[in-house]
């Protein structure tokens, strides 16, 4: 990609973090967000030199090692057995959906034995 143009635009005013566009010479466009830490040391000088120091990192990733780490490292909770983690995990997502247009409900069906009553 031959870059042919930059865009630094502020995230409620810098405060957030900025994102940094790349604008490609066919038209592509790369866009890396970065979030401002705690002392604010991000502003829109040096973004552009954070922004490729994350494409930097980006294109040595090892994608596959990582996987594979990863998945090593942490078990599912579902795979370990963990009940108390899947419980957890469980009241995480029902408050994250909540309120939702479906309330979640528990419910029971019945087997019909095929008896019909008669009044």
């Amino acid at each position: 990609m031959q870059v042919i143009g930059t865009q630094v635009i502020p995230e409620q005013g810098g405060k957030r973090g900025f994102t940094v566009e790349f604008v490609g010479k066919g038209g592509e466009v790369v866009s890396v967000q970065l979030r401002n830490d705690t002392d604010r040391t991000l502003n829109s000088g040096n973004a552009i030199d954070r922004a490729k120091a994350v494409m930097s990192e980006l294109a040595t990733f090892d994608a596959t090692a990582a996987l594979a780490s990863a998945d090593a490292a942490q078990p599912s909770a579902r795979t370990s057995g963990d009940r108390d983690e899947m419980e957890d995990q469980l009241d995480q997502g029902l408050e994250d959906s909540f309120p939702a247009s479906d309330p979640v409900s528990i419910t029971s069906s019945a087997i019909p034995t095929g008896k019909v009553r008669k009044h």
